[in-house]
């Protein structure tokens, strides 16, 4: 079924979001990206510098060896912890000393998490109220996915295209 402006009046109108409706996801686990790159809380501030630039991804959530969910390491995180480059430090001192740090030393443990059956309507305030980059998704405890800003910029872009190819 194509999207047409009227189904799309509907999705914003009658805020349906038990399933989805003219192709547009409507619940987080229809958006959410999955499977996630995580970390451990033992893993270094090395690890998580590397995979995110190799990955060029800027949340990586921290899960247990049962892939529970228990903080998070984000790109912001990595540049406080990091020695100015005014400081002069080499590339190699650099990796010594991030390679001393454990995760857990600076992840962050005080924010919200998801559930994959939330609405996006929901998550899009939550995002936006506490100003963060993205929500781990997360059903009894265990990591499912991870929802950021960016899957919120792909659906704008394909709600705007839904309406440009309606008119």
């Amino acid at each position: 079924m194509a999207l047409t402006k009227s189904v799309f009046y509907e999705i914003v109108l009658f805020n349906n979001y038990s399933k989805v409706k003219g192709g547009i996801p409507m619940k987080v686990k229809d958006l959410m990206s999955s499977p996630v790159f995580s970390l451990r809380q033992t893993d270094t501030l090395y690890s998580a510098r590397e995979l995110m630039q190799m990955q060029r991804i800027r949340h990586i959530p921290i899960v247990t060896s049962d892939n529970l969910f228990i903080g998070l390491i984000t790109h912001r995180d990595l540049l406080s912890a990091t020695i100015s480059h005014l400081a002069e430090v080499d590339p190699e001192t650099q990796r010594e000393i991030d390679s001393g740090i454990p995760i857990q030393e600076i992840m962050r443990t005080d924010l919200q998490s998801i559930s994959p059956e939330a609405g996006l309507e929901e998550a899009a305030k939550v995002l936006l109220n506490h100003k963060y980059g993205c929500l781990p998704v997360v059903d009894n405890q265990r990591l499912v996915g991870i929802l950021t800003e960016a899957d919120f910029l792909k659906l704008t872009i394909q709600l705007l295209e839904a309406i440009d190819s309606a008119d």
